[in-house]
Formats: C-alpha cells, sequence, structure tokens
C-alpha cells in the first residue's frame, strides 16, 4: 500500500473555500437573494482578492439600442446577487461590472474591447450583433481576453474560436425554425429584405435553404441594404416590384417578405406604406426585431405590421421556463418598465458562469478562464436554460418562440407568443 501523502494546509484551506464558494454561487443562482453558507476557512490563502472587474460591451445605443437597457438591468440583478454570495461565503473578493456602449457599431465595438483591455479587465460579456463580435474576436484572441455574446447568432462565427463564446444557438438552428413557421402558414415564396452582414446574409441563407427543403422557393435577387443605410426608398422600391410578380404567380396569400433587420424595420415599413402590394402579404421577421420594444412604441408602423394580412410575426431563442427566468423577469421590468427578452436572459447566465469559473480557476486571467469556463457552462442551468455549449462555443440547441406584434387598445401595441418551434421535433404549434 502507498503511503498517502498529507496535503499543506494552505491547500486544504483553498480547497475548502473554492468548494465552498461554488456551493454558495450554485444556490444564489438557484435562488436568487439566498443567504450562502458560511465557511471560517482563512481567506489568507486565496488566489483572488480585492475587485475583479468584469467589462459589458452593451448597445446602449443604436439599431439594437432596445435590449441595452434589459441587458443592464440582467446583469445589476447578477452583479447583486454574485457578490452576497462572496460575501456570505467570505471569498476575499468581490466583482464590479463596467457598462460601456458599443452604440451597435462593428469599430466602437473594437476601441471598447481594447478600452477595457487597458484597464485590465479579463472577460468581457456582450456585443449584441455578429459585426462587432467578429471585429473584437482577433484582438481578443491575441490578448488572451474571453468574449461572451447573449445575441450573436450569425453562422460566419460557427467555427472554432478560441476565447469567443455564444450563448445562443447559431442561426443554422433559426433558420430552419422560420422555414417551418412560414411553411406553416401556406407560404411558398418568400422575398427577402435584409442587412448586409454576416447575421443578415447568414440567416437569409439558412432559412432560403431549410424553405427550399420544403418544397418553398425564394427570390434569388433578395433585397440586401448596407447597414450604414438611412435613405430606404430605392430598396423598398425592388422589394414590391419583386412582391408584386411574386403575387402574380402564387397568389397573395402565399407570398410574404422575410425581414432579417434590426430597428431599421421601422423606417423600412414606412416607406413600405407608399406601396399598397407590400400591405397584402405576410410579414416575417428575426430575432434582430421580434420582439423590438421599439417596433411597437411606434405606433405607426405597429399599426401597419399587426394589422393582416401582414400580422408581423418573428422567431426568437426561447428559454426554458424556470423559476430563476420569473425571477430575472420580474427584476428587468420593474427597473425599465418593459419586458425581459432572450437576450438578457443569457447575459444573466453568462456573468454567473464567469463568477462559478472564478470560484474554480482563482484567476483572473483569460487565459485560464477560457481553459474552465466550457466545463462550467456544460454543468450550468439559469435563466436561459441548460447553458451547455458545442464545439464552437456556441449554445448547442435551442427552440425558438415566434412573437407577434398586436393592437392592445385603439392606441397601444405590443408583442404576443404567437406559436413555437421545437428543435427535436422540427415542428411549429400555433397558440389558440
Amino acid at each position: 500500500m502507498t503511503q498517502k501523502t498529507a496535503k499543506p494546509k494552505r491547500q486544504v484551506s483553498l480547497i475548502i473555500v473554492v468548494v465552498a464558494l461554488i456551493a454558495a454561487l450554485l444556490i444564489g443562482s438557484a435562488g436568487g437573494y439566498v443567504i450562502a453558507p458560511k465557511t471560517s476557512s482563512s481567506t489568507s490563502g486565496h488566489g483572488l482578492s480585492g475587485v475583479i472587474n468584469i467589462g459589458a460591451a452593451l448597445p446602449l445605443s443604436g439599431q439594437l439600442s432596445s435590449y441595452g437597457a434589459t441587458a443592464k438591468a440582467a446583469l445589476t440583478l447578477a452583479e447583486n446577487q454574485i457578490n452576497t454570495a462572496l460575501s456570505n461565503s467570505k471569498a476575499g473578493y468581490s466583482i464590479n461590472v463596467l457598462f460601456e456602449d458599443t452604440q451597435t457599431q462593428p469599430d466602437v465595438a473594437l476601441t471598447v474591447t481594447q478600452d477595457f483591455a487597458a484597464k485590465g479587465v479579463q472577460v468581457i460579456l456582450g456585443y449584441y450583433s455578429t459585426s462587432e463580435l467578429s471585429n473584437s474576436l482577433n484582438y481578443a484572441q491575441t490578448n488572451h481576453i474571453v468574449l461572451i455574446s447573449p445575441a450573436s447568432t450569425g453562422l460566419s462565427l460557427a467555427i472554432d474560436k478560441p476565447y469567443i463564446y455564444r450563448f445562443v444557438p447559431a442561426d443554422d438552428k433559426q433558420g430552419p425554425a422560420a422555414a417551418t413557421a412560414l411553411k406553416s402558414l401556406n407560404i411558398t415564396y418568400i422575398v427577402s429584405i435584409a442587412v448586409d452582414s454576416a447575421y443578415g446574409n447568414g440567416l437569409v441563407n439558412s432559412t432560403e435553404s431549410a424553405f427550399s427543403g420544403l418544397g418553398g422557393s425564394a427570390d434569388p435577387n433578395g433585397i440586401s441594404y448596407n447597414p450604414n443605410t438611412t435613405d430606404f426608398s430605392s430598396d423598398v422600391a425592388l422589394l414590391a416590384q419583386q412582391v408584386q410578380t411574386a403575387v402574380t404567380t402564387y397568389g397573395a396569400s402565399h407570398v410574404a417578405v422575410y425581414a432579417v433587420t434590426y430597428d431599421e424595420l421601422e423606417d423600412i415599413v414606412t416607406v413600405a406604406a407608399q406601396y399598397p402590394v407590400l400591405s397584402q402579404v405576410q410579414w416575417f421577421g428575426s430575432d434582430g426585431n421580434s420582439p423590438s420594444p421599439g417596433i411597437a412604441a411606434d405606433s405607426t408602423v405597429a399599426t401597419y405590421l399587426a394589422a393582416a394580412p401582414v400580422q408581423f410575426e418573428g422567431t426568437i431563442f426561447a428559454p426554458a421556463t424556470s423559476t430563476i427566468q420569473t425571477q430575472v423577469a420580474n427584476y428587468v421590468q420593474s427597473q425599465t418598465g418593459g419586458s425581459a427578452d432572450p437576450y438578457s436572459f443569457a447575459i444573466y447566465d453568462e456573468l454567473w458562469v464567469v463568477a462559478k469559473t472564478l470560484a474554480f480557476t482563482q484567476q483572473n486571467s483569460g487565459t485560464a478562464i477560457n481553459s474552465a469556463l466550457p466545463t462550467i457552462a456544460d454543468q450550468s442551468f439559469g435563466a436561459s436554460g441548460l447553458t451547455q455549449l458545442n464545439s464552437f462555443g456556441d449554445r448547442s440547441s435551442g427552440d425558438y418562440e415566434i412573437y407577434q406584434i398586436y393592437a392592445v387598445n385603439s392606441t397601444a401595441y405590443d408583442w404576443k407568443i404567437a406559436g413555437s418551434y421545437s428543435a427535436s421535433t422540427q415542428s411549429v404549434t400555433w397558440n389558440t
């Protein structure tokens, strides 16, 4: 029998603290503001101390600004809960979330990334568009900084990408969901209008490919507009021509406009109102515009989109419901006055996974965090459900909800869940 060597007292103390801290974090995540178990272990052996800064690169302005406020509220809740758990477990350190505005602009996102790096930040959460994330990818990898997005779905990043993670499924999952929903609406032909970006082009291709597999067809010359476009007159005029041709061939009830946009959908619709044929067909959207609070708040645009036969609907990742999700949703509602979205649930979970990873590694090092985070994520369940990642660092799977804009009364509009797509059955269920 081999004689066991006793562990040094300092190492035993560190192990006890790490185990207790992870337990505290797990309890905090599941129950919110719950008093975590205390430990009498000394903190002198900790690898972490003081304040650990975590970056938050959010679209507080720009095309995706409607999601910035909910993300900030969700992160504030997670930060408070985590610090309560850290204090109760005598961890010897706390976390602090630093917020910066990417303006939903790739160049600004890179500048924000560099600013955070200059402050010693090792983990940055945010980057709501694939273009923002892509533009910061090389810098982050070169400097060993972990970036975690709650919203980027572009297929161009469904690749091996060390240090880069996405807590939503890539658009090879959303495309089939949108195609199946369109087919179930008896649509046989779609005409797309999409932002010319990794996100827009990738999702259109994914949806059209899946739609073709279901027997549908798509206009091969769909509209693709520059992300900086502000005047959509020529784009919408061309869209109207293509839709008119499709309506003549297939009939209005079998044609749909497929809009893969952000909040600039408001500007597109304003111009579209000038062309009667565009209000004769179904409009279908994506996670870039559904369920956007900004679109619902614009009564003129919402009136157009809610009216039959347009009846605007769109797909968005659907996290599994849980008590954690309800808690986050209630907090976001209380802080912003608006409804929480799947991205706010995902970014809430991102901060929790980072906190658990820090507790496990006891190192505020991008290299150490990058090595451990996938394993921690695979074992975590939060507001967005099980945060299991695939080999590309993207969420491994997910269902989708289909949101529809509707009239609450004669002057107010909101979004409701009109149906859902199950990835396991590849089918859509519409709510009655």
